[in-house]
This record gives C-alpha cells, structure tokens and sequence, in this order.
C-alpha cells in the first residue's frame, strides 16, 4: 500500500502548506480564492461529465441513481450528520471544503483503479500519479478552507484501503463501463459542490452520494441474471 501512503502523506502535506498560506491571508483574499475555488471545482465537475457522457450505454442510470441515492441520503441525513460531527472540531465552512475534497479525491478512476493495479500487479504509476494531483488540489482547498481539509486523508486510506484489500474479489467488477456511470454521477456532485461554494444554490451534496452506489447494484444484478 505504499502508493497510498504517499497519497495520504502529500494531502496532509498539501493541507498544512496551505493552511499557512491561509493565516496570512487578508479576507479580500481569501474571498477571491474561494471564488476560485469554486469556479474550478465545477468546472472540474463539468469536465467530467462531459468526458464520461458519451461513453455511456445507459444514459438514464445516472438521473435513477441521482433520484433514487438523494432520496436514500435524505432520509440517512447524512449532511446534516456530517456537518454535526465536523462542527465539533471546527467551526466554519470545513463541512463543505471536506466535502468538496472527499469527492475531489476519492471519486475518480485513479483513486479507485490505482489501489487494485498496486495489490494485483505492484503497480503504483495511478497512485503516485493521483497523490500529486492530490498535492496541488489539497493545498489550494486548505488554503481556502483551513488545516481541517487534512481529514480528507483518512477518508481517502480508508477507501483505497478498501479497494487493495478487496482487488482480487471486486477486480473483476470494476469495469469501464461502471466507472464510466460512477464518473458521471461523481461529475454530477463535484458540480454541486462547486457550485455552492460559489454559493450559487447550497446543494446538499452529501445527502447525494449514494447515488454513487446505485450502478454497483444494477450492473451487479445486470451481470448476475445475464440481462
């Protein structure tokens, strides 16, 4: 796991460089940067769904996961669960910069494909390559949000913990066309959240993210009924 590693290591490393650039920041600037901010995540978003959208053979799945995940994550509450439990750390906008970098590092094809090429082949190219993109991305979120943003950390070990662990079970299950629909959808939230950071509309992103599960179940049960 030591592409992990790495990748957890860089986002403290990110986050702590960019929290000093935030201490001594005026708030015109860090107004500006968090405009930024925003303008790129949801651009990134975007990028994403433009990207994968026309890869993909079921183009209604991701309207059903969206539908069916905001109606499971409505009644889970989960952001208001998650803005509760940050809330007793920090005060402040964390929840939504957490938010943003949890989406921002761990939905993505080399967060998800890096820990199974790194367990199954010894490869760590996606990791490594996924850490420093991680880098530069959790030194302008820190920067924006503060130090806290180093939390995102243990969500992203856990989750390509999970994957290494699991990659001879679940390799066989990730296939292009799964991440294809994952990336889409992910595209989707990454959207949202860019755009309640500009604070366009506040989007309860969080209250979303099963949606992202949804594909899993169908493509599973699509295999396993050879439909």
């Amino acid at each position: 796991m030591s592409g992990t590693i790495v990748n957890v290591v860089l986002i403290i490393v990110g986050s702590l460089i960019g929290s000093v650039f935030k201490r001594g920041m005026k708030d015109s600037y860090q107004d500006i940067l968090m405009q930024g901010m925003g303008l790129a995540v949801t651009a990134l978003g975007v990028y994403s769904i433009s990207k994968h959208m026309p890869n993909s053979h079921y183009p209604v799945l991701f309207i059903v996961s969206l539908a069916l995940g905001g109606v499971i994550g409505e009644k889970l509450d989960m952001e208001n669960r998650f803005k509760n439990i940050v809330s007793k750390f920090s005060k402040g906008n964390l929840a939504e910069g957490l938010s943003t970098a949890v989406l921002l590092f761990c939905i993505g094809t080399l967060s998800i494909v890096g820990p199974i090429e790194s367990a199954l082949n010894g490869n760590q190219t996606y990791l490594f390559t996924n850490a420093i993109l991680d880098l530069v991305t959790s030194i302008v979120l820190a920067a924006t949000f503060g130090i806290g943003i180093a939390l995102s950390a243990i969500v992203l070990f856990c989750w390509q913990g999970f994957f290494y662990v699991a990659a001879g079970a679940v390799a066989a299950y990730i296939t292009p066309e799964l991440l294809t629909e994952i990336s889409i959808i992910g595209g989707v939230l990454i959207l949202s959240s860019g755009l309640s950071i500009l604070g366009v509309k506040k989007f309860r992103t969080m209250n979303l993210i099963p949606a992202l599960f949804i594909p899993v179940v169908y493509l599973s049960v699509k295999s396993l009924i050879g439909f």
